[in-house]
Order: C-alpha cells, then sequence, then structure tokens
C-alpha cells in the first residue's frame, strides 16, 4: 500500500472526464480530482499476478502492450527481464486478427537478419546495402517484441485501454483474456482483470508491470522445475474432474433418499391390478368376437336366403293367378245367363 502511494497509483483522471463505469473504484474526490480506492487496487493486482503465473507455468505467453511514451521504455525493460513478447512502438491493425500475415512479416524480418549476419549481402552495392539495413530496422520497429512469438499468446497485458483500443478490442474478438490498468477514464468491461491505477505516471506504471513481470518469472520458474504445460493442463483437468465429481455428490447427497418399504409396499397391488387389467383386455375382445359371431350365426345369409325363398314360394305367380281365377269364376258370363234364363220360365209359367 505505501509502494503505491508513493508511486501515486492513487490519482485518477479529472472529474469531468471520468466514465460512469469506473465508480465502484473509486474512493473520493479532491481538488477535481477523483481519487482511486488502493485497497481494492491491490486486491486486483494480486488476482492479476497469480493468473499471469498461472498462464505463463501452462507453457502460454503473455503479450504486453504499451505505446504511450510513458511506458515504452518500461514494457521493453520489464518485459526483456521476464522474457515475453511485447508491442512498444505502434500497434499495426490485425497483429492478433490476421496473425498469418504478420507471422509472415516477421519470418522475412529474420531472414533478412540471418542473411545479412551470414554476409550475403556484403557483396552488394551501397545503397542496396542501405535498403536492407533501413528495412530491418522499420520491421524491428514494429515486430522486434514479438520476433518470436510462434502463436497467439494466452493472454494481455495492456497500459492503457484508451490508447490501445484496437488492441483490446482484437483480443475481445479472438477471446483472449485482458489485464489491463484502469485508469478513471477507462471502461473496464472488457477487461478480464482490470487493475484501478494511475496509467500516466512512469512510477506508477513501472511498479505495476514489474509485479506482473516477476509473476511470470515465477511461473516459468515453475514450468522448468517440472510443471510444464502438459503436466499444467493435466492438473486443470484433474482438478476440473475433481470439482465435477465433488458438485455430483454433493448434488446427490442433497437429494432425499426414496424409503425402500415406500419403493417395494405398492408393488404387490400394482401388478395384481395390472394382472387384472390385462385379463380384463383380454377377456373383452373375445366377448365381442363371440357376440359378434352369435349375431352372425342367427342371420346368417343362407338363412336371409332361406326365409326370402319361402316367402316367394307362398306368393309366387301362379298361386296369384289360380286366387284371380277363382274370385273371377263366381261372376262368370255363362252362369249368369244360366240364371236369366231359369228367372224368365218361372215367370212365363
Amino acid at each position: 500500500m505505501k509502494q503505491l502511494l508513493e508511486a501515486g497509483v492513487h490519482f485518477g483522471h479529472q472529474t469531468r472526464r471520468w466514465n460512469p463505469k469506473m465508480q465502484h473504484f473509486i474512493f473520493t474526490e479532491r481538488n477535481g480530482i477523483h481519487i482511486i480506492d488502493l485497497q481494492q487496487t491491490v486486491t486486483r493486482l494480486d488476482d492479476a499476478i497469480d493468473f499471469v503465473r498461472d498462464v505463463v507455468a501452462g507453457g502460454n505467453d503473455v503479450l504486453i502492450i504499451g505505446t504511450k511514451k510513458q511506458a515504452r521504455e518500461t514494457v521493453e525493460q520489464e518485459a526483456q527481464r521476464a522474457g515475453l513478447p511485447y508491442v512498444n512502438n505502434r500497434w499495426l491493425g490485425g497483429t492478433l486478427t490476421n496473425f498469418r500475415t504478420i507471422q509472415a512479416r516477421i519470418r522475412h524480418m529474420r531472414d533478412l537478419e540471418d542473411r545479412t549476419e551470414r554476409g550475403e549481402f556484403a557483396r552488394r552495392a551501397k545503397k542496396e546495402q542501405l535498403d536492407i539495413s533501413n528495412e530491418i530496422e522499420r520491421l524491428n520497429r514494429y515486430f522486434g517484441g514479438i520476433k518470436y512469438l510462434e502463436r497467439l499468446p494466452g493472454a494481455v497485458f495492456v497500459i492503457d485501454t484508451m490508447k490501445e483500443a484496437i488492441a483490446v478490442a482484437e483480443c475481445d474478438r479472438l477471446g483472449i483474456p485482458i489485464v489491463s490498468l484502469v485508469d478513471t477514464n477507462c471502461d473496464p468491461d472488457p477487461i478480464s482483470y482490470p487493475i484501478p491505477s494511475n496509467d500516466d505516471a512512469i512510477r506508477a506504471i513501472k511498479l505495476i508491470l514489474g509485479k506482473i513481470a516477476d509473476g511470470a518469472i515465477e511461473g516459468r520458474a515453475a514450468r522448468e522445475a517440472g510443471v510444464g504445460a502438459e503436466a499444467y493442463s493435466e492438473e486443470m483437468a484433474q482438478l476440473a474432474a475433481e470439482e465435477e465429481a465433488s458438485t455430483s455428490e454433493e448434488l446427490s447427497t442433497q437429494a432425499p433418499p426414496l424409503p425402500d418399504t415406500a419403493a417395494e409396499a405398492p408393488a404387490p397391488p400394482a401388478e395384481a391390478g395390472s394382472a387384472e387389467i390385462e385379463t380384463e383386455k383380454q377377456a373383452i375382445p373375445t366377448e365381442i368376437a363371440n357376440t359378434v359371431a352369435d349375431a352372425e350365426e342367427q342371420t346368417t345369409p343362407a338363412e336371409v336366403t332361406e326365409a326370402t325363398t319361402a316367402v316367394g314360394e307362398q306368393t309366387t305367380p301362379a298361386e296369384v293367378t289360380e286366387t284371380a281365377a277363382e274370385a273371377e269364376e263366381p261372376t262368370a258370363p255363362a252362369e249368369v245367363a244360366e240364371t236369366v234364363a231359369t228367372s224368365e220360365e218361372q215367370t212365363t209359367g
């Protein structure tokens, strides 16, 4: 805490330039300047150091970015001391999102340096040698700090998020964790491990960055001592498996077990009921089939045909003709004539 006070870490920006999202990191206001809460700075710094140590111990790199004038020299010194890649001149857009193209330029720079060391350009014209030397110097200005960065970093440390807004956006797009100093005018939302601090004072930058570099050195020492990248990943996977197992055990213990009697007691009635239901299911179709069969036997097509035939025999066309003839016989013309003749004879006599 005393070192932070002496380095001026607690001094923020003017109140009119503040970002409201930094309100919970601000302790008070004095003479129009926000004062940062150093207790939170200490806590956040410890978390960031532990994270950087774990990343380096796991075999990944932490890229340090600080292109403002106050930070360039400190970034180069601390990054070289910790053996970390860095960018302290200018952040080229696409350094991370277009990493393959950047790697091609880095390979070209290293090839020119190797050929220069072997003396392959010694016999060329002085102007051509000067052009090659200027090209190597220009490439080193932009890529010298990431010359040996073979893959995307495991994390990024940023000095000023306002100054390095493009780098922060690229990291956010690629999902790379960001550790950064956040002053009272910064937005802490995209930062994974924000460290509330003055990002303009050289002493404050040197103090915070020195602590981060120490954490990286400790992580590299742990990796060289036996906790390599594979061992670290296996250890983390084992820890994750243990946590998952413990979580499942807790869930199983929290769930109240069902009593055995309650599970066994309803079983016989359920079986009996199910047997009865199955018997009824089998009986119902049988009864329906028998009923239908009886109905069919009572009204078979053959009997219907016989009944129709019997009715037809009782009322055949021949019998109808005979009946009509019998009905016509009592009123035949001959009988009428005989009756008329008999009546005439009686009246004559």
